[in-house]
């Protein structure tokens, strides 16, 4: 599914997004989190071993609702699934999120020996508000 061009808007912005994932008990497990485009798919930076990575190692169907940084009434949501993982590029991709929303480089919450993950997703369904 091709991302329309509000949506690659705001996640070209400092946008508030959070990720939604399934447990293994089918229950939902939501996390705010920094979010960015490659043009075609939603990319999240993480942490290897945290739940949501855990959690679409298992099961990839995603949920993300990202919402417009100067109208909170305003989202998107798409569902879809990660279709990628990769540790490769993650500290570069962390520290170019952290400018983004930050202006800063990234303070490495959790220190510097957590390997960063990229997960990369397809859209299935596109929704909002605003």
């Amino acid at each position: 599914m091709t991302l329309p061009d509000h949506l690659l808007e705001l996640l070209r912005q400092p946008s508030p997004c959070f990720l939604s994932t399934l447990m293994a008990d089918g229950s939902p497990q939501v996390t705010e989190t920094w979010v960015d485009t490659d043009g075609e798919h939603v990319i999240i930076n993480t942490v290897v071993g945290f739940v949501k990575v855990r959690n679409v190692q298992r099961d990839p169907r995603v949920a993300v609702a990202i919402q417009d940084p100067q109208n909170p009434f305003r989202y998107i949501q798409v569902r879809g699934e990660v279709v990628s993982m990769t540790t490769e590029g993650g500290v570069e991709s962390i520290e170019a999120l952290s400018q983004k929303y930050t202006g800063q480089p990234y303070p490495w919450y959790g220190g510097r020996d957590q390997e960063r993950i990229i997960l990369t997703i397809a859209a299935t369904s596109i929704s909002g508000q605003g």
